[in-house]
């Protein structure tokens, strides 16, 4: 397996991870009566404030997690492999871990600077699969 798929499944396993974290957290400020319904109505109280941010950083990796699968796939079908784009693989994930203590704890500016590095990492894989 490339470096690039390597990364790819470590950033899917990261993601696994945050759903585990987010999950318990929701199950003990909501209940686990709660998050078992159907949800059809408010919850008696609210999340605390590291669960909304642990589900926040939850939804962003999902969304982050699209481009990178993208840049990942085009490397690879494209055979455009490098030192450049395996370093971005392993600068992406390292951003994304570091994004979710970031975000639960709300390191500012940290957390939005942290984004922008795992960002720029697949925009640069992305860029470099085109040349």
């Amino acid at each position: 397996m490339t470096s690039e798929l390597t990364a790819l499944t470590l950033a899917a396993l990261v993601q696994v991870a945050q759903f585990m974290l987010f999950a318990g957290q929701a199950n003990s400020d909501l209940t686990i009566n709660y998050t078992l319904s159907p949800r059809d109505t408010p919850p008696a109280k609210p999340m605390s404030k590291i669960t909304a941010r642990l589900g926040r950083a939850l939804n962003n990796h999902f969304e982050a997690l699209v481009l990178f699968t993208i840049a990942v796939v085009v490397v690879i079908l494209g055979q455009k492999s490098s030192p450049v784009t395996v370093t971005c693989g392993w600068v992406y994930l390292a951003a994304r871990i570091l994004y979710v203590p970031a975000y639960a704890f709300g390191w500012q500016p940290w957390r939005s600077l942290i984004w922008t590095v795992g960002l720029i990492a697949t925009t640069v894989m992305l860029v470099a699969a085109l040349l």
